[in-house]
């Protein structure tokens, strides 16, 4: 029953969104703005972040380890998650489900809910700029630019990136709650 019911509202909400990725996704058909988006998710993979967790003890020195670990846990948390709800959604991504989509980046995988860039991105970005605002300067555009370029390029339904941008605040907020804590 739970798997029909599920099925039943990811359908719905396919036909309600698709007009948004359609509208979204036109964006790609510009010269300059595609290999923008491309080059966003690219990095969104993890380089963007790996640079950080590089760079933060040479700019911030050994207290900056204690936030890697943080950026870390919240990491894996982000992978169980990530795994666990798309094993059980199947939502398929929109350039799958339309062919009037065009997707200029392969995916990692099939199905799109959540949007996982978007999961990490939001909790790395809130994890660093809780302990170092100032590269909230950098990892909130970037972290934004993220989200939009899962739509654009017709990898995600905007509700993908919604559910990802609540879970990755939600999984950092708990990061830095237990490590607050202990």
């Amino acid at each position: 029953m739970f798997h029909y019911t599920l099925r039943a509202t990811i359908g719905k909400m396919d036909q309600i969104e698709f007009p948004l990725c359609v509208l979204f996704n036109r964006f790609c058909q510009r010269e300059i703005l595609c290999p923008l988006f491309v080059w966003i998710s690219r990095l969104g993979n993890g380089a963007f972040w790996y640079f950080f967790m590089v760079f933060l003890p040479v700019c911030y020195g050994r207290g900056s380890l204690n936030v890697e670990s943080q950026m870390f846990f919240a990491g894996l948390i982000n992978i169980v998650f990530y795994l666990c709800v798309k094993s059980q959604t199947l939502r398929l991504r929109p350039y799958r489900a339309n062919k009037a989509l065009i997707w200029p980046v392969p995916p990692l995988d099939k199905y799109s809910f959540p949007s996982g860039h978007t999961l990490h991105a939001v909790a790395f970005t809130v994890i660093l700029v809780s302990h170092y605002p100032v590269l909230g300067w950098i990892t909130i555009p970037f972290t934004i630019l993220v989200a939009l370029s899962r739509v654009v390029l017709g990898l995600h339904y905007p509700s993908d990136v919604l559910a990802g941008a609540a879970s990755g605040y939600l999984v950092s907020e708990l990061t830095l709650w237990i490590c607050q804590t202990s």
